[in-house]
């Protein structure tokens, strides 16, 4: 083999390496960014709500994420608190249902353990009462009550167990927004 021909084989052989290299970092940058933009915080508190609660973790995480963005003291304009935005009446709704005493106040919502607790149990009864992850995340977005309404609607839906059309904007895309979430934090967590 003449030295030409050597010298072209180890070129490509170096190029071949260099791309796989640059792929291998591109896909460790792209995992390190989505980690970033995805994260997993509250890590023990979120496990415990969930399996105290038999919830799918990517859920709590998901919600956590879409509702504050991991800010335990994010306040919405309608004065939802805390990491999972809970408003003084869910809080109170699910204080009562949980059998919480002595009762916690609205500021207790920015205690990361408290909203957590208190925001995966809301979960938790929303799934019971609503039977899939759409509807209890219409529930905790549009309300208990426009769930109750749309499902024995047959505009909205056709099997009275199922949504088949959230009619209010904000919710539909909460909902979708909330699942999309939940698959990144499979993907990237395997959870």
């Amino acid at each position: 083999m003449s030295k030409r021909l050597i010298r072209m084989a180890l070129e490509g052989l170096l190029l071949v390496l260099v791309i796989i290299g640059a792929v291998k970092l591109l896909e460790i940058g792209y995992d390190k960014y989505n980690q970033s933009v995805y994260p997993m915080k509250y890590t023990e508190m979120i496990d415990a709500a969930c399996r105290e609660n038999q919830l799918d973790p990517a859920l709590v995480y998901a919600v956590v994420k879409c509702e504050s963005g991991f800010d335990p003291n994010a306040v919405s304009s309608v004065d939802a608190r805390g990491l999972m935005q809970l408003t003084a009446d869910a809080f109170d709704w699910v204080q009562q249902r949980k059998g919480t005493e002595p009762r916690l106040t609205q500021d207790q919502l920015f205690d990361p353990q408290v909203n957590i607790e208190h925001g995966a149990y809301m979960l938790r009864l929303l799934l019971d009462e609503f039977g899939t992850v759409d509807n209890a995340l219409a529930a905790y977005h549009g309300g208990w009550g426009s769930v109750k309404k749309w499902l024995a609607d047959p505009n909205y839906s056709a099997d009275g167990r199922n949504i088949d059309h959230i009619p209010f904007d904000d919710t539909r895309a909460y909902v979708k927004k909330v699942k999309a979430t939940m698959e990144k934090y499979r993907e990237l967590y395997d959870i």
